[in-house]
């Protein structure tokens, strides 16, 4: 397994940046959000890009940021939600870095996304359970590929700083008892 590539997998709202930043500050690794840097790259909001070039286009721009960040060392990469179920993307970071699926319940992601601040256009206007019924369906069909990480990691319900920051060190944790 190879640890010079960290790549956080798993639903918005599981706490992959917030986790991921901490890792990162611990394992003393840059960390890279993959849809801020593809923004960074294109000059683009995500949402933008979606509705500019669609979804089919937007995922093979996708795909070339991952190839681009699996090239890096000592990073941790927190990507998108869909981006492990793309293409040959769970493959590439599988064999190019070590894959931490941070698997969040259905009612508790439903829980963050209603107060996140962060607009998610896919599930903008819904009702409280119109977006817990959309995420149980969702999230069904994405852990085909999410379950294929080489650690699976449930979360807690991160919600103090000290919460966020046992998640990361119990990934951390985890990490390290792989290694050995």
């Amino acid at each position: 397994m190879n640890t010079d590539r960290i790549y956080l997998i798993g639903y918005m709202g599981a706490g992959k940046t917030t986790v991921g930043r901490l890792l990162a500050e611990r394992l003393g690794f840059r960390f890279i959000d993959l849809d801020k840097y593809i923004e960074n790259k294109y000059f683009k909001t995500i949402s933008s890009l979606f509705a500019e070039r669609g979804e089919t286009e937007f995922r093979k721009l996708e795909q070339k940021a991952l190839y681009e960040v699996s090239e890096m060392e000592k990073v941790i990469v927190a990507t998108g939600g869909g981006a492990p179920c793309f293409f040959e993307n769970m493959n590439l970071m599988n064999i190019s870095g070590t894959t931490v699926y941070m698997m969040v319940a259905p009612e508790e992601l439903s829980r963050r996304l209603l107060v996140s601040k962060t607009v998610r256009p896919i599930i903008a206007g819904k009702t409280p359970d119109e977006l817990a019924s959309f995420i149980s369906r969702h999230l069904a069909e994405r852990e085909l590929f999410y379950k294929k990480a080489h650690i699976v990691y449930e979360t807690l319900h991160p919600i103090t700083k000290q919460e966020v920051h046992l998640t990361a060190e119990g990934i951390a944790r985890q990490l390290k008892k792989r290694l050995l």
